[in-house]
């Protein structure tokens, strides 16, 4: 599903002013198997990252997360990555696997339990709902965010821009 480029564009660079320059956030979350992580270890590695927040029962992102699976196949390898972190919490750690499973999710995934200290961390203010997208740059420094679904395209068009 395409979404029309220059409003995504023109809330990502508007938040751009916003949120520019905030660090790769120190937050430990699980993933599906249980081990903790830091969500700053997939954060300014060298490339782009986008994270996309999502939980099971998000129908927008029940249609659109396979999306990032084509993202992280077509830039792993050379210039961006994805992180997912699903908003559903460890207690949810079935359904959040089941999630993962039936989209093939070929990126890491954590699992984080809303909470807006921790969220706010993350460095784009409060969290509104799922899908959310952050996008970091190779040094680590958030420069985008957008509520909604966006698309690869859009993504990849943001990141030449800048």
């Amino acid at each position: 599903m395409s979404y029309p480029f220059k409003l995504v564009q023109i809330l990502f660079l508007g938040l751009f002013t916003i949120s520019a320059y905030a660090a790769a956030p120190d937050i430990k979350a699980r993933d599906v198997d249980g081990n903790v992580h830091n969500v700053n270890e997939y954060i300014g590695k060298g490339k782009w990252t986008a994270v996309v927040f999502w939980a099971h029962n998000c129908h927008i992102c029940n249609q659109e997360i396979q999306h990032m699976t084509f993202f992280q196949n077509d830039h792993a390898e050379k210039d961006a990555t994805v992180l997912g972190i699903s908003m559903d919490g460890f207690d949810q750690v079935e359904k959040s696997r089941a999630f993962i499973e039936r989209h093939e999710l070929n990126f890491p995934n954590l699992l984080i339990t809303v909470n807006r200290q921790e969220f706010m961390k993350f460095g784009g203010g409060r969290f509104v709902g799922t899908p959310t997208f952050y996008l970091y740059n190779p040094a680590g420094e958030l420069l985008a965010k957008n509520i909604g679904p966006v698309s690869t395209e859009e993504i990849e068009s943001f990141i030449k821009a800048n």
